[in-house]
């Protein structure tokens, strides 16, 4: 190994610094001692008159002071017969140009350049030095530009890092909301489930005992009216008989007269009774509605609720749940509060619930109004009305098809207003207008 070293130390001695070859006739400069092929140093100083410098150093010579170095040469000559490469194959870090050796770097270009560029007018007036202090220079450039870009590889990981950490905790957090929300969802899911099945349960339990009272009234009336008509049927007969046979047994005939309870068609609606309950998403904001939905009453106290379209804004009213537009219903309102002021009927579902309005059946409303023990009807103009006995429970009765709606003093069914007959072409809803404290009670 030591001597493969000495060795190539040895070729390199023998190697021109300009052609990177082996001596052809080598020269020594005797200012600085360095030593060129005689071709490759004279071409270097070729068009100068004087301060011709050295290739390698650099160091100006006054005169072309070149001596032959034989000694040298004989040394060339002797590796070449051992037939071994020169230090650098040839062609290697060549001028393409020049073919010579790169051994000068240019400041201003960033380039490696051979001594013919340098001494051209490309390069003549640019620093140049040799590429060892060049290559120096810039490792010296490039390892403070590697700390630089070290500390800002630092800092971009260390930044991408956190970036990761925290999109990891957000995406986290994200995780266990929608867990949240699915969990909320499928609680909510399971409650209107069961919600659903209670109803289900309720309304089935409700059909059965409709159907059951539905079936015993009609089982009633069935046989009321087969009575009836065998007691018509005798009495007409006995009306066409000879006097004799009319007056056999007609205390008996008589005796069952008396015993039919005679129904006025007023006490027939009451057959049609139905379940009402008020809607507070249509409640006025100073009204005040029982838990149940059975009872409201002015309260005078201006409650924060959302103005949807559905709300009485302006007049302290409230509509029923239940809407109509088939039928025969009838349903009955407590008055509970004296002195005050209250309508009681019918609304359409299209009827003006903002800003001022006028109620009558032009704007969709049907009722019979209360106030300071004086009663009216709600047409244009009002029709004043004069009950026998001062109502304490009104019932009303709505004929869809008929379109017929009649308020009654429920107590003593007497009949205080009846709408004139006018098809209804709307959804009608239980329609009630509270004011002074007023409070009203569905019974």
């Amino acid at each position: 190994m030591a001597a493969a070293a000495q060795l190539g130390n040895l070729k390199e001695e023998a190697t021109c610094s300009i052609c990177l070859d082996y001596f052809k006739d080598p020269v020594i400069l005797i200012d600085c001692g360095h030593n060129f092929c005689r071709s490759c140093i004279t071409q270097s100083w070729e068009g100068r008159d004087g301060n011709f410098p050295c290739p390698q150093c650099r160091e100006i010579s006054s005169g072309k002071s070149l001596r032959s170095n034989r000694q040298l040469g004989n040394v060339v000559e002797m590796l070449k017969q051992l037939h071994l490469p020169p230090v650098m194959p040839q062609g290697e870090n060549l001028c393409e140009k020049h073919n010579q050796a790169q051994l000068l770097f240019c400041a201003e270009d960033q380039r490696m350049i051979c001594w013919v560029c340098r001494e051209s007018k490309e390069h003549k007036t640019h620093s140049a030095s040799p590429i060892e202090e060049a290559a120096e220079e810039h490792k010296v450039k490039l390892q403070e530009w590697l700390l630089v870009l070290k500390k800002q590889e630092g800092y971009f990981l260390e930044s991408r890092l956190k970036e990761e950490e925290q999109y990891k905790s957000l995406r986290n957090k994200l995780r266990a909301e929608k867990k949240k929300i699915e969990s909320e969802f499928e609680k909510l899911r399971q409650l209107l489930k069961e919600n659903e099945q209670t109803l289900h349960r309720r309304l089935e339990e409700m059909e059965t005992k409709m159907t059951m009272i539905e079936n015993a009234n009609i089982t009633k009336l069935s046989n009321q009216i087969t009575s009836l008509k065998a007691l018509i049927t005798e009495i007409e007969k006995k009306s066409e008989a000879p006097a004799w046979e009319l007056l056999e047994d007609v205390r008996s005939t008589l005796s069952r007269c008396n015993n039919v309870k005679i129904q006025s068609p007023e006490m027939v609606v009451k057959s049609y009774k139905v379940m009402v309950t008020l809607d507070p998403d249509t409640a006025h904001p100073q009204l005040l509605l029982s838990e149940g939905g059975r009872r409201v009453r002015e309260t005078g106290t201006w409650k924060n609720l959302p103005d949807t379209p559905k709300r009485f804004s302006n007049c302290s009213c409230v509509l029923g749940s239940e809407g109509f537009t088939s039928g025969r219903h009838y349903w009955e309102v407590q008055l509970l509060q004296e002195g005050a002021l209250w309508h009681v009927g019918v609304a359409a579902e299209s009827v003006k619930r903002k800003g001022e309005i006028t109620w009558s059946p032009e704007v969709g409303v049907w009722a019979v109004q209360g106030f300071n023990g004086q009663y009216s009807s709600l047409t244009s103009p009002q029709t004043l009305l004069s009950p026998r006995e001062k109502p304490l429970k009104l019932g009303v009765y709505l004929d869809y098809e008929g379109g017929r709606l009649s308020l009654y003093n429920a107590d003593s069914m007497e009949l205080l207003y009846s709408y004139p007959q006018a098809p209804f072409t709307q959804r009608l809803f239980p329609f009630f207008y509270v004011y002074g404290r007023a409070e009203l009670r569905l019974v």
